[in-house]
């Protein structure tokens, strides 16, 4: 099964132009791959159809709906962003709760769950997110004043370290652009800046899972891994481009994952410097969409080689311990094995700064409140 995911992946994100060149096994895949793509797109209209008639409802929850989402499968930074609002409402004093799957064992639930853990963020899992939502509501309550939430976010102006509120403020839907039973106040759609469309097409012939022109439901759009793009000025503008062909007043944002510290898989609780591989042999092991940008902040670091084992995103290494920890690594006693810790920025480009973004996201929430009064 993971010799076909990568397959698929690869077929996913090779142009037209270079069919050719993929192996004959590879080939073999496009036919039974293209008319797979053919049923999901008329499953994708027809579930639009069904929502936007009226016929399928979309329930709207007591507070406002921040839904991240992207495009295209994995490698879009979504989970990192939702990390990011919810460090943002928290300064601000607002209760986020985080809306997720739990894909593959809930390996992203435990990880926003430890990397949330000193905030007053709350963590709901599971495939029905009007269910878990629910059920988080009657466990820790939520703010039910529309006017309480827009002071919050009037005064101070920015962001800023607010008193703490215990009760859920606002619902961060991760994975949510797709999800269309639970309506959205805030659409922020992440776009993977190193190969945004792959080879154009809808799944699994291709890897969007929405057209480019579904940007149209977009609030924010935000451009990560803007620091590997090869030659930023020219594709970050035709990313841009394509962006304000659909919607010329849709704010574009760029991010990229900074890398903070490693921890040793024996002990979590550890905090090594970058400089810990500096002049060492590393073998990066991932299991995330887009491994490439993982290999690169390594070699940024200067060992003195790399290698890498990727794995497909969120394939299930082993459920227990650290959340994508292989047997393998634990019997390596003579080894170091360290996990890198990186987060989410906001890069200054195009007079789009982090600021800029948190009033943006603080607009859209005002204007959500002020529209349920």
């Amino acid at each position: 099964m993971e010799g076909l995911k990568r397959m698929v992946t690869q077929i996913a994100f090779t142009p037209d132009s270079r069919l050719s060149q993929l192996p004959l096994l590879h080939r073999s895949l496009l036919p039974l791959l293209s008319l797979a793509s053919s049923i999901y797109r008329f499953s994708l209209s027809l579930r639009r159809l069904l929502y936007f008639s009226g016929l399928l409802h979309q329930r709207r929850l007591p507070v406002p709906v921040i839904s991240v989402g992207n495009l295209t499968w994995g490698g879009n930074g979504k989970t990192p962003m939702v990390e990011f609002i919810a460090r943002l409402l928290d300064e601000a004093g607002i209760g986020p709760l985080i809306l997720t799957r739990g894909y593959s064992g809930g390996d992203e639930a435990k990880m926003l769950h430890r990397h949330l853990l000193q905030t007053s963020a709350r963590i709901g899992v599971g495939a029905n997110r009007i269910a878990t939502a629910a059920s988080m509501f009657e466990r820790h309550g939520y703010v039910d004043s529309s006017n309480t939430l827009s002071e919050k976010l009037l005064s101070p102006y920015k962001f800023e370290s607010g008193a703490k509120d215990e009760k859920v403020g606002v619902v961060i839907l991760d994975d949510g652009m797709q999800h269309w039973s639970v309506l959205h106040d805030v659409e922020i759609v992440m776009l993977n800046g190193v190969m945004p469309w792959g080879n154009n097409r809808l799944l699994p012939r291709g890897p969007l899972r929405e057209p480019p022109s579904a940007l149209v439901r977009a609030d924010i759009v935000v451009i990560h891994h803007a620091d590997l793009v090869c030659v930023p000025d020219k594709q970050l503008k035709m990313i841009e481009s394509t962006v304000h062909n659909i919607d010329a007043t849709l704010p574009v944002f760029h991010s990229r994952m900074a890398p903070s510290h490693f921890f040793e898989v024996k002990n979590p609780h550890s905090r090594l410097p970058l400089s810990t591989v500096q002049n060492m042999v590393v073998l990066c092991i991932s299991a995330i969409g887009f491994p490439d940008a993982f290999a690169q902040a390594i070699s940024k670091i200067g060992p003195l080689h790399v290698d890498r084992l990727d794995f497909s995103d969120h394939h299930l290494i082993q459920a227990d311990d650290y959340d994508r920890d292989p047997v393998i690594l634990k019997r390596l006693y003579c080894l170091k094995v360290l996990v890198l810790c990186s987060s989410l920025q906001i890069m200054p480009l195009s007079a789009r700064t982090e600021e800029n973004f948190k009033m943006n996201l603080k607009k859209h929430l005002i204007n959500s409140l002020q529209e349920k009064k």
